[in-house]
This record gives structure tokens, sequence and C-alpha cells, in this order.
């Protein structure tokens, strides 16, 4: 199983780097003119007009993103905001998102440690899985809205990881859709911004989006006596 994932990885790669140069070719002569109002109509032109494989496209890359393990997330989510909009570009990388990590999750399920194995560190997954904090039913959901609403966490990794925990499946996908919220609003938001040559109104989400996800840690901190979130981000390292 393992030989026949790691082929499905390779061909997976291979696919989203001909997505990405298609993608580069096809939007860098609009890009590169994003500064001017002509500009920005004429990108909003280019992707109007790749209908349904603007959306595939972007779906692909989202696919790499949190699958392979190979894409940063916030760049996707400012294109998806550049290409439609604040509320489009959430709506979609928000059902993205969903779709993928309920896949990822069913397939750890189905194949155990094995499948994990294949795209992360043996070392690292065990060293998680095995903690005590992570075996803990009762804190381990708790532990994970923590991490996906705190930014900079692997949130890639803690879908694959979720899988192989004490973890009920609706619950979970809840859990990692919702939880990202913060951060893909404030990345399409920025997106949009861009587009619209108002990049003031982007760097005014990105604050308020800091601000807000600042007063969530604290009122964490302020309540998790045990240090339940310091030890999980520990473990996360």
């Amino acid at each position: 199983m393992s030989k026949r994932v790691k082929s499905f990885k390779y061909l997976l790669i291979a696919i989203v780097i001909l997505l990405l140069i298609g993608l580069i070719a096809y939007l860098f002569p609009v890009i590169k003119n994003l500064s001017t109002t002509e500009g920005q109509i004429e990108f909003k032109n280019h992707v109007t007009n790749m209908g349904a494989l603007g959306y595939l496209a972007l779906f692909g890359l989202q696919f790499a993103q949190i699958f392979l393990i190979v894409l940063p997330g916030e760049p996707i989510e400012v294109l998806a905001g550049m290409c439609y909009g604040g509320i489009g570009g959430t709506l979609f990388i928000t059902i993205s998102a969903c779709i993928i990590s309920t896949l990822i999750f069913f397939l750890v399920r189905k194949y155990g440690k094995r499948f994990v194995y294949s795209f992360y560190n043996k070392e690292r997954i065990e060293k998680i899985e095995n903690s005590k904090l992570f075996k803990n039913s009762q804190k381990v959901e708790w532990i994970m809205i923590i991490l996906f609403i705190i930014p900079g966490t692997p949130k890639d990794l803690l879908v694959y990881i979720a899988g192989l925990l004490p973890l009920k499946p609706l619950r979970f996908i809840i859990i990692s859709t919702f939880a990202r919220l913060p951060s893909v609003i404030s990345s399409t938001f920025a997106g949009s911004s861009l587009v619209e040559g108002n990049w003031k109104f982007g760097v005014m989400i990105y604050a308020i989006t800091f601000i807000v996800v600042g007063i969530i840690i604290l009122v964490i901190n302020q309540f998790d006596k045990d240090k339940t979130a310091e030890e999980a981000m520990k473990i996360m390292k």
C-alpha cells in the first residue's frame, strides 16, 4: 500500500506543478498590472473566462496544499480572494478544505499509520500519537480547536493525526472546517482588496484578525489552568 500511496503522491505533485505553470502562464500578463484599474478589470475578466476550469485549478492547488503538504495555505487563500472576492473566496476555501480534510481523515481511519507515514516522518507522528495529552479523549477536541485557530500551527499535519486520535468524524469535520475561518477570512479578503487596489483594507483585515486571535489566545490561557494548549504546541514541534 505504501508504494501505491507514494506513486500517487508523486503523480499529484507532477499535476500540481503543471497546474502552477499553467496558472502562472495564463495569469502573469494581468497579475503584473494589478496596480492599475485596467489591470484589475483585466484580471477579473481572465478569471471569469476560465469558468469551471478556474475553480478546478484552484481546488487542485488546495488539494495539493493539504494532501501533499507541498504548498503553504496562505497564497492559495489570497489567490481565491483575488479570483472570487472576499466572501466567494472564503466560501470556496472553506468548502474545499472540508472536502479534502474529510477525505484524508477517512483514508487514515481505513489504512492507519502506514498511510500517514507515507507523508510524514514516523518518529514525529509517534511522538504526537503516543503522548498522554493527545490520547485523552476528554481533551483532544479542545486541543484541536486551539491548534486550528492559532496561526502558524501545522494544520495539515493535524488533519492526518486526527484519524489516529479518539475523535468522532463529525466533530473533527466541524472543528477543522470552522476553526480555520480566522486565517481564511483574513487571507481571502486581503486578496480581494489587492485586486481592487485597496491594500490598506487588506492590512486592516489582517490586523483585526490578529487582534481577534490574540484575544482568543489570551482567554484560552486565562482559563487553561493545566497549560493544555502550551503542552500541545510543544508536542507538535
